[in-house]
């Protein structure tokens, strides 16, 4: 004979949130929070997220348009990049090598980025556009790994201004992508 004690069954006219409920358990640990993988599961379908999810036409045609032209000016940085690569950096003991990655992983973002246009695709093509202005910056002011460079050299004011822009259209489509679920709502 099993002898577990039951919860009382509510009548059907019995409102549930009249119930006290039991919101964490006796370790103080939220119940939500104790099944496993659900926070990971739940970060992974935030980031994974893309225009397809979006409600409005205009905000997935907007979102499609700004992921394509992030993608053009990110593979552009990479481009020039591995051009001065080529044209000389390759030599400097720090930077040569960090143009070398910059200019691979930028082409490789972009592609991905082209092809499947999700919100952490967005975030790390708009940090990594930011990052390498701001190193760039960094470079020319104070100076970065011991190397000092100038704003006067070939392609600083191009990558300068690629980079920015870059940056500022891919983190409008990903603002577009997080309002998405906000502006749902309203209408």
């Amino acid at each position: 004979m099993d002898r577990t004690p039951t919860m009382p069954r509510l009548p059907a006219t019995a409102k549930r949130d009249s119930v006290p409920r039991r919101s964490a358990r006796r370790d103080g640990v939220p119940r939500r929070a104790a099944q496993p993988g659900s926070f990971p599961r739940r970060a992974a379908r935030f980031l994974l997220r893309g225009p397809a999810t979006l409600t409005s036409p205009v905000a997935r045609w907007a979102v499609t348009l700004l992921a394509v032209a992030g993608a053009a000016l990110l593979a552009w940085s990479g481009v020039i990049h591995l051009q001065l690569w080529s044209d000389g950096y390759r030599g400097i003991s720090v930077i040569g090598p960090l143009f070398l990655l910059q200019g691979i992983a930028s082409i490789v973002l972009a592609g991905a980025l082209a092809a499947f246009r999700r919100l952490v695709l967005l975030a790390a093509g708009a940090i990594l556009a930011a990052a390498t202005a701001a190193g760039l910056l960094l470079s020319a002011g104070i100076g970065l790994f011991g190397y000092v460079e100038s704003l006067a050299v070939p392609y600083a004011q191009t990558s300068l201004v690629v980079e920015f822009t870059s940056a500022a259209v891919l983190a409008a489509a990903a603002a577009i992508v997080l309002a998405g679920p906000l502006l749902g709502r309203r209408s």
